[in-house]
């Protein structure tokens, strides 16, 4: 049995807790807040910030684990390299989560080192800077703190007048002590997508379908599996994923995300976890999810193949208010009426407006044959049709 700890607890820790453990490991689930998704099905939990360091080593001394699984930016990274000289496998390596968490550090790896196709990129540290770096870059541009998550403090800047309240969205945004932000080159591209890369202690590197999704305020909404695309354009994106995930090092599954044009495909950004978009797999579009993946990639088992056994789509449930006391959910007997559909709440214990808190899945056997395309689009619909059913109420 290995003793896991796992640094952020959310609902993408609360699957991977549940996929642990069915191999019979034990869990200790870390995060700021008490109750947090992943803690209510661990076998231990602490409550402390990650970002205090000596209270992150005093953790780690006290749980004594085999495996540190990041789930979170908000982390004390540099600490993970000390821990890994203990001989404590850090997920996927401590390099791996120290260079991702900082979007100068991947992007530099991609573009500069890797010779990847990016956008064109300038970074900013000062409101002089920043405004330097959006007249260079162009108007429209995209704008992100270089430590966030979830799409906080991302914005566009489609006018003049949009440069004041992008620079202060982008602080706003910034999670851990990192105050710069990088202003991007906006690609016209036709679609995103997430394409979810296995790496394997003992084994190839793996891909499972692409994923397509759609994003409002830089954090996503609905995402699909198959998302249709040349296989020219996967195999390239393929080959750019396999390139940047060999030079961070590690085994565990890796969100890479690219742009499409019709023509191209450009590299945009990567987790080293599992990634909110990879949800769609929990409704059984591939042979295990993305989360039995990851369980098992960290813990060094085989994984044979990859596969796709059903056509999927995902959609979030929204809070639309915020409120600090735990909520009650409805409208399941309409949401559940098709039986295609399946909920997943999280079990977050407070809400702020727009934060995630469940997901509506939809799925159906397609023969390859037939294509994947219709089925998509009217599983995409079953599952936004689904989420619009939950209500959420705050028990006051």
């Amino acid at each position: 049995m290995k003793k896991i700890l796992l640094l952020g607890s959310g609902e993408l820790g609360k699957e991977f807790v549940i996929a642990v453990k069915r191999y019979g490991h034990h869990v200790v689930a870390v995060d700021s807040y008490h109750g947090a998704p992943a803690m209510q099905v661990a076998d231990e939990s602490r409550v402390i910030s990650m970002l205090d360091g000596p209270t992150l080593d005093a953790v780690v001394l006290e749980v004594e684990p085999d495996i540190i699984v990041p789930e979170i930016e908000a982390i004390r990274t540099e600490r993970l390299f000390e821990y890994e000289n203990r001989g404590i496998h850090v997920v996927p390596s401590a390099r791996a989560v120290n260079m991702t968490m900082n979007r100068k550090a991947i992007r530099d790896l991609a573009a500069s080192e890797l010779k990847l196709k990016t956008a064109r990129y300038m970074y900013a540290q000062t409101k002089q800077e920043f405004i330097d770096a959006v007249q260079q870059i162009g108007i429209p541009c995209v704008v992100k703190p270089l430590m966030s998550s979830s799409g906080k403090g991302q914005s566009m800047v489609r006018t003049a007048a949009d440069v004041q309240h992008a620079w202060e969205y982008a602080l706003e945004g910034s999670r851990g002590d990192v105050r710069e932000m990088i202003v991007e080159e906006f690609i016209p591209f036709e679609s995103e997508i997430t394409l979810l890369t296995v790496t394997q202690l003992n084994g190839p590197t793996l891909f499972c379908p692409p994923i397509g999704h759609r994003q409002e305020r830089g954090d996503y909404q609905e995402s699909w599996m198959p998302h249709d695309m040349p296989p020219s354009l996967l195999k390239k994106a393929q080959g750019m994923a396999k390139s940047v995930t060999d030079s961070l090092t590690g085994a565990g599954i890796w969100g890479v995300e690219f742009f499409l044009t019709h023509d191209d495909v450009y590299f945009s950004e990567l987790s080293p976890r599992p990634h909110d978009t990879g949800m769609v797999t929990l409704c059984g579009s591939t042979n295990l999810n993305e989360f039995e993946l990851h369980a098992r990639a960290v813990l060094g088992y085989p994984i044979p193949e990859i596969s796709l056994q059903k056509a999927g789509a995902s959609a979030v449930i929204l809070a639309d208010s915020a409120s600090s006391v735990e909520p009650d959910y409805t409208g399941f007997e309409k949401a559940l009426i098709s039986p295609n559909v399946e909920i997943r709440i999280f079990g977050k214990p407070s809400a702020h407006k727009f934060r995630r808190m469940g997901v509506a899945l939809a799925s159906e056997q397609v023969r390859e044959s037939d294509g994947y395309r219709e089925s998509v689009e009217r599983l995409r619909t079953l599952a936004r049709n689904a989420s619009d059913s939950i209500r959420i109420h705050y028990l006051d």
